[in-house]
């Protein structure tokens, strides 16, 4: 979350930042600044009775010391009222506190000045396209029917077992998906990433340290009785690993990689958005994790993001990269680029990535720290990206390869599953 610090030292400048989000915090950072102020208050009047309260003691003691036991009597009633009084401003101090906490949770994060203005999705900004979009054939159709066709993936099985979203793989459509993790997890590792295998479920605190609770806690799955949440991305349990450590600066970059299952309540979706692949209750994902120092992160975003593209690109899938907007960005990112594969079949883009940098809103969440050269401890910036998520890798792989005679799999999938062709 953002620091009481940046906002007192760069009250304006967040506030424009923020309204980049189409929303104004102006009364909220008026509320902090106000609720701090009390604070601060409280503190100097505690400061000053501790003060006063600290010399009648002495004095107290002096006049016990040369025999004045009864002058030292008359003042000891007053002691007594200013720890009274000193309690009390403690207390005015910790209220203070709890409600610039309070208040700080609910701001999102500012972004970068270089992302662009913008309402939602139709205003995001195309900075790069790659490929050309495949010419199918006339009787092409949607991976959804693909996959009933060549008896790679279950959806009706998955209602039985589970329900809707939560799709059974079959054959060629399991090793397909298998294929696919472990060809992301070696490029991943060749890249310096350390591979991780971390729990699938959370608690309380790992899900507010990366910002999915208070803000997503409607979209994630929740285990009552043990209070633990399924896991919406690796990211969480991955850069919760970090939480209340403190690094050295020679430490950084951290970088992880980790394949899990991801769980999503999707509340809401509805339509031709949610067909087949496209939004799911579970889906695998490989996700990849850096912790940066804030010097070098905004570099570190760009290097990821061309990563990810370049995977892409081995997939021989047309793509398009996104710099999301303000208004279409997520509550903790300060900067984020979207991936998008074409799908003939479905005449449309799907997102299959999201590359974001936080800057020190997750690390100020997580108490993060580390120690620079010079001995001093400062906030790291953590960044993630999904590389890839595999149910519209799948589905674009499926639609756009489709021939009169099979599927085509791509040649850098083949060592993996294989097979060359899926008939």
């Amino acid at each position: 979350m953002l620091t009481l610090q940046q906002i007192r030292e760069n009250r304006e400048d967040i506030i424009a930042r923020l309204k980049k989000r189409n929303f104004d915090p102006t009364e909220t950072i008026s509320q902090i600044i106000e609720a701090d102020n009390r604070r601060r208050q409280a503190q100097v009047e505690a400061d000053t009775m501790l003060a006063e309260a600290n010399g009648l003691s002495k004095q107290i003691g002096d006049l016990f010391k040369s025999g004045n036991a009864a002058q030292a009597n008359e003042l000891k009633p007053k002691t007594v009222s200013l720890k009274e009084s000193i309690a009390q401003a403690e207390e005015l101090k910790k209220q203070a506190e709890t409600d610039v906490y309070a208040l700080l949770v609910t701001l999102p994060n500012a972004p970068h000045s270089s992302v662009p203005e913008g309402k939602g999705a139709g205003d995001n900004l195309t900075v790069y396209q790659h490929g050309e979009i495949p010419t199918l054939h006339e009787n092409a159709v949607p991976h959804w029917e693909l996959t009933t066709k060549y008896d790679l993936i279950d959806f009706e099985l998955g209602v039985k077992i589970a329900g809707a979203g939560f799709p059974v793989y079959k054959g060629k459509g399991a090793k397909l998906q298998r294929a696919l993790i472990n060809y992301f997890l070696d490029k991943a590792s060749t890249a310096g990433y350390r591979e991780m295998q971390p729990p699938i479920v959370v608690n309380e605190d790992s899900g507010f340290g990366t910002g999915q609770l208070p803000d997503k806690e409607g979209q994630m799955y929740f285990v009552g009785e043990d209070k633990l949440y399924l896991i919406p991305t690796a990211e969480v349990p991955i850069t919760n690993l970090y939480r209340d450590v403190i690094l050295n600066e020679k430490e950084l970059p951290i970088k992880n990689t980790a394949y899990t299952p991801c769980f999503r309540r999707e509340a809401g979706s509805y339509g031709k958005d949610v067909r087949g692949l496209n939004r799911l209750h579970q889906f695998d994902k490989v996700e990849i994790v850096q912790i940066q120092h804030p010097d070098k992160s905004y570099e570190t975003l760009e290097q990821m993001k061309d990563y990810v593209a370049g995977v892409l690109k081995e997939l021989e899938l047309p793509f398009r990269i996104l710099k999301l907007c303000g208004g279409d960005m997520g509550f903790t990112s300060a900067l984020t680029y979207d991936m998008e594969v074409y799908s003939t079949a479905q005449k449309r883009w799907l997102e299959v990535s999201s590359v974001s940098c936080f800057e020190t809103y997750q690390s100020n969440r997580l108490k993060l720290r580390f120690k620079d050269n010079e001995g001093k401890t400062r906030m790291p910036h953590t960044l993630n990206g999904s590389a890839l998520a595999l149910p519209r890798i799948v589905a674009s792989i499926l639609e756009n390869n489709q021939t009169e005679n099979g599927i085509r799999v791509p040649m850098v999938l083949v060592p993996y599953c294989g097979f060359e062709v899926i008939d």
